[in-house]
């Protein structure tokens, strides 16, 4: 049965490492489209401090699972498995192979790993009052009724924490105990990149990013969603804000860009060590290494 099952291709690894550009070239060789996997790419007007594929990426080949929802109306892993498994199903209508890359383990785990979050709606009061908590408070709150979470969830991570914590006051079970797995309709092949200048790489895109506009970016995203977007404290907008703000100058900003990026790197290096099995590339010839890879397992 999974000799007939279709192949999805998953290019994972940790941010700035190259995923976008590969990808494009896989799916130009493959004759197949992308369906990014990227926690922060599902939003609407936040394009550059995300890196998303610009217009022009998206030209070469079409991206799908971008641009999914306004930064003011979150959604959270349940619903935007919903969204991604009926993506790909309507694929695998026209191609019997998908191509997904990103670097937000959890996203993806939902898609290949057999992941089940719980079907939680969101509880907007409860929300409301946990985003009013100091975040070491928060996650200390999560380690009381939920433990595991914890340990797997980064202190600085409000939006993960805040749903763990939503979960089990919403359910009475923790966050943890309600992802159980579940069988996949699809086989999957897991591709890894991680090139060996990945600092070189984060430091010259974070310099980019301001470059082409990041703080103007965020400044529409507080015209347009209002200066309290919870999303506006993830890495890049949160320095940009704080340039804004007058609270540091754009040394500073860029400096704490770099090192953010740098930490979220050795987690996403760290989860994708412990949670997939992956054939890592050799950067320096990641294409036909990662289509020999792909030939050889359609046989």
């Amino acid at each position: 049965m999974q000799a007939n099952k279709p192949l999805v291709i998953a290019l994972m690894g940790p941010t700035a490492s190259g995923k976008t550009e590969l990808a494009i070239d896989i799916a130009i060789n493959l004759n197949t489209n992308i369906h990014n996997v990227d926690s922060r790419q599902i939003y609407i007007d936040m394009n550059i401090g995300t890196a998303k594929p610009t217009l022009e990426q998206q030209r070469q080949v079409p991206h799908f699972l971008i641009d999914l929802c306004l930064p003011s109306k979150p959604i959270n892993l349940y619903e935007f498995q919903l969204i991604a498994v009926s993506s790909m199903k309507n694929e695998l209508k026209k191609r019997n192979l998908i191509l997904l890359v990103g670097g937000s383990g959890l996203y993806l785990q939902s898609l290949i790993g057999g992941l089940n979050p719980p079907a939680v709606a969101p509880q907007k009061f409860l929300r409301d009052q946990l985003y009013k908590i100091n975040k070491t408070e928060r996650h200390n709150l999560l380690k009381c009724c939920d433990p595991i979470a914890a340990e797997k969830i980064h202190p600085e991570d409000s939006i993960r924490t805040i749903r763990a914590l939503e979960v089990f006051y919403a359910t009475g079970k923790t966050f943890s105990k309600q992802k159980e797995l579940i069988s996949l309709p699809w086989k999957v092949l897991e591709l890894g990149l991680n090139p060996d200048n990945l600092q070189a790489r984060i430091q010259h895109r974070t310099e980019n990013m301001y470059k082409n506009g990041l703080i103007e970016e965020t400044e529409d995203l507080i015209i347009k969603y209002g200066n309290d977007l919870q999303l506006l404290k993830t890495i890049g907008y949160g320095e940009a804000k704080s340039i804004i703000n007058g609270t540091i100058n754009f040394e500073e900003a860029l400096e704490i860009t770099i090192q953010r990026t740098c930490q979220l790197a050795k987690r996403q290096k760290t989860w994708f060590k412990n949670k997939h099995n992956s054939k890592w590339l050799n950067h320096k010839n990641a294409l036909p290494e990662a289509l020999t890879i792909i030939y050889e397992f359609l046989g």
